[in-house]
């Protein structure tokens, strides 16, 4: 117990510190829980980054393990006829890329395509002379299939304006064309140099005749015809806000990229290689100048019959080519291009492959990112030049993303792949960063921690204030107990000097004997509620239970309060029923009296100023075996808001500065906790007029 009025301390100085309490640790546990917290996603994100790190690497090598295949592939698999083992045997045999359906490793490949350098489109599928396809083992029905394959690869690229209808050309147009070509490259790679970008995007189409167009496919940026429905990379609204905490080591991991990139490009030269070829591929126009100019064993010969019945003589042709490495582009359409440049006698050949590029992404990048852990977490964008090709993920049952604003997130990991798909990246985003196990600890400890602050601030709140109302109505008992003692002793002593000194006349001694003995009594009511309460409190004072009948109890209970009633100027009504009269209750009678002297005490005072005058006492037999005994009064009532607190201890409706009535706010406290202690209980309900108190025991 502590005193508010000594400390200084009241209930919104108690609310003011218990804030100050709560957020000097509620902040400071916080902050370091978020640190935490913020560690564990951080090492997450460097865990998940690795891991995304690793997968591109190995969908690069993947990759670059396919290119490198088709790398080693000779100028010669490009014809449909090969020459094999010696050249002076005349043994000839049709080239591994001829075989029909198209095998190859690489997914969504449509077909092998070869352009000279007047734009002509041969491909391996379909040998030069139509009619003798039989010889070579290809039916009529797949010849058909081929052709149509063939004339697809045709359609396609002839779209993209890389190769166009063939037509027979004079030597003067072929050199006009030539001259066109590279006065268009030559525009082209200007406008690139100058990093006019504006200027490539906005620029007219130009209809590049031959190779021309190849050469500028890395130049110019591309507008797919299909539309990018994911839109440009700039455009996507990805956070950085990881990345923008590891500086330095995206600074170490650019460094690392170019230093790889470098040490590729290094790798990636021409190479020179030697070939023999017949005539029949279409070299017939240079068999002039590789008879004046290179060393050659020219053997004309016929073919062997089991494997050229019925074949013209062929030409057989040695000589040298310089082969450059794949580049690879999007076309117009859509479609992936991978190409190289191949230079035999001072003229240029492509020779390329056509892949569909969801297929192709698809097998290649997907395949492999959902097989990790990264599929349900992270997004996985495709990107060329800029453009969002594909946006794949694990948590969607289509396997991709349809639009740009799905793929907002947090950027996890960002790279190129290697030469030549180097205008290709991949970016992974993220969709839901998982803490971990250990994240879910300090979730799970910060949740506790909170409830335990929260309910202990809540509790100290209660307490305090709890202490606080007690020490307020401590203080007013004192009061009250002061007023209590204070007004009855001095009546008692002022009267009692008069009786002493003989200043009262004979009719006058009796109504100050009655006096002093009337507050003589109210002063032993106050000491005795007093004393029951202080042992009470201190469980010095057991309840003694014992079985009485109700008229016992009424008797003794009329006996005591008659007196008092009388002399408030009341009149006491006793209604209770005969077929109760000897009914028995385990009670204490001693409690049971002072309950309901206090009772009538209670009534007397809080009717004083009613015009009806009178207390009832009431017994009666409820269902259930329940008797209830009643007080009633006629005054004013009990506020409804105020009845469920008039029990409590040191209650008082009136302010002790302003209260018209006498009392210290113990004696309904104490008539409770007697009550109940007798297994008991205790009501209260507004009468018309009055108050009407009911207490109620089981009977025995």
């Amino acid at each position: 117990m502590f005193s508010n009025k000594l400390t200084g301390l009241d209930k919104k100085t108690l609310r003011y510190w218990l804030i100050i309490f709560f957020l000097a640790v509620a902040i400071p546990t916080a902050i370091l829980i978020q640190q935490s917290y913020n560690q564990l996603k951080w090492e997450a994100f460097h865990q998940h980054q690795l891991m995304a790190d690793e997968l591109a690497r190995r969908i690069d090598n993947q990759l670059l393990q396919l290119i490198d295949k088709e790398e080693q592939r000779p100028f010669t698999d490009y014809a449909f006829l090969n020459v094999a083992g010696d050249p002076a045997a005349n043994f000839f045999q049709r080239s591994p890329l001829s075989n029909y359906p198209v095998e190859s490793d690489i997914p969504g490949m449509i077909g092998y395509f070869q352009v000279d350098s007047l734009g002509k489109l041969v491909t391996p599928l379909i040998p030069n002379v139509l009619d003798q396809a039989a010889n070579y083992g290809i039916a009529g029905a797949e010849l058909t299939e081929r052709i149509t394959l063939q004339n697809k690869i045709q359609s396609i690229l002839s779209q993209n304006r890389l190769v166009q209808n063939d037509r027979k050309l004079s030597k003067n147009e072929r050199s006009e064309r030539i001259d066109e070509q590279d006065a268009m490259v030559a525009e082209a790679e200007s406008i690139a140099d100058s990093r006019d970008i504006r200027a490539l995007e906005n620029a007219p189409e130009v209809p590049y005749q031959g190779q021309a167009a190849f050469d500028v496919l890395k130049i110019v940026p591309k507008k797919s015809k299909q539309g990018s429905k994911l839109g440009r990379l700039e455009d996507l609204k990805l956070e950085q806000r990881f990345q923008d905490e590891q500086a330095e080591q995206k600074a170490f991991l650019a460094d690392k990229e170019q230093k790889l990139a470098r040490s590729k490009m290094v790798e990636k030269r021409a190479r020179v290689e030697r070939n023999v070829l017949p005539e029949s591929i279409g070299l017939s126009s240079l068999s002039k100048k590789f008879d004046d100019d290179l060393n050659e064993d020219a053997v004309t010969a016929t073919a062997s019959p089991a494997i050229q019945a019925n074949l013209l003589p062929l030409r057989i042709h040695t000589f040298e080519s310089e082969i450059d490495p794949f580049e690879f582009s999007q076309l117009d359409s859509g479609h992936f291009v991978l190409f190289r440049k191949v230079w035999l006698n001072e003229q240029r050949y492509i020779q390329g492959i056509l892949i569909d590029q969801q297929v192709f992404l698809t097998h290649m990048i997907n395949a492999s990112f959902g097989e990790t852990s990264l599929a349900q977490m992270s997004n996985l964008l495709v990107v060329y030049q800029g453009n969002v090709l594909e946006a794949f993920t694990g948590q969607t049952s289509r396997g991709y993303l349809t639009s740009a604003r799905e793929l907002n997130g947090e950027l996890l990991y960002q790279t190129r792949l290697s030469d030549p798909l180097s205008d290709m990246q991949l970016l992974f985003s993220i969709t839901q960063l998982p803490a971990g196990p250990g994240g879910m600890v300090i979730i799970w400890l910060a949740i506790i921690l909170a409830v335990v602050l929260c309910a202990g601030f809540y509790l100290m709140y209660r307490l305090g204030i709890k202490q606080i109302n007690l020490s307020d109505q401590q203080q007013d008992f004192v009061s009250a107990v002061s007023h209590e003692l204070k007004t009855p002793l001095t009546s008692i002593r002022m009267y009692g000097e008069i009786l002493r000194e003989g200043w009262a006349s004979e009719d006058k001694k009796k109504i100050y004997y009655d006096f002093i003995f009337d507050e003589s009594e109210r002063l032993s009511r106050l000491i005795n509620n007093v004393l029951h309460l202080a042992k009470m409190s201190r469980n010095e004072q057991q309840v003694v239970l014992k079985r009485l009948t109700i008229a016992e109890l009424m008797d003794d209970v009329q006996s005591k309060v008659s007196t008092q009633i009388e002399r408030a100027g009341f009149e006491l009504t006793i209604r209770c029923n005969e077929n109760v009269e000897q009914s028995t209750i385990e009670v204490d009678a001693d409690w049971f009296t002072q309950i309901m002297i206090n009772l009538v005490d209670n009534a007397i005072k809080f009717s004083a100023k009613a015009d009806i005058k009178k207390i009832e006492l009431g017994c009666q037999n409820l269902s259930n075996n329940i008797i209830q005994f009643t007080v009633r009064d006629f005054g004013p009532g009990i506020d409804k808001q105020q009845m469920k607190k008039i029990f409590k201890l040191f209650y008082r409706t009136e302010n002790e500065l302003t209260r018209e009535t006498v009392g210290t706010g113990i004696g309904l406290a104490l008539v409770h906790q007697m009550i109940v202690k007798m297994n008991g209980q205790i009501d209260i309900v507004n009468k018309e007029p009055g108050a009407e108190f009911r207490v109620e025991f089981p009977v025995k």
